[in-house]
């Protein structure tokens, strides 16, 4: 299952994949270490494609870790179903400054 809420977390929906790239800069650029991008299902290659922005964007941000996993989610007619997650960790690296 997934983690609790993080104040440092892009989470990624239907929305343009500019807007997760912007917000994610966002809490860089507001002092964040690190910022987790997490999608679920079908968006899982529009985080991907966040993340990379934000690498082509701030030079100094690397990807730190990827975890893949599974959520179980109950559907509208109450049928529980798996759905494949990931999540991105970018942090600024070591050395660089804000």
């Amino acid at each position: 299952m997934s983690a609790p809420y993080q104040a440092n977390a892009v989470l990624v929906g239907r929305k343009d994949t500019m807007n997760y790239v912007l917000a994610a800069i966002r809490l860089f650029t507001e002092g964040a270490s690190e910022v987790v991008v997490k999608a679920r299902g079908r968006n899982i290659c529009k985080a991907v494609d966040a993340a990379e922005r934000v690498k082509a964007t701030l030079k100094d941000v690397v990807v730190r870790d990827v975890k893949i996993y599974s959520d179980e989610v109950e559907d509208e007619q109450g049928r529980k179903r798996r759905v494949s997650a990931i999540e991105i960790v970018l942090a600024r690296s070591q050395g660089e400054t804000p």
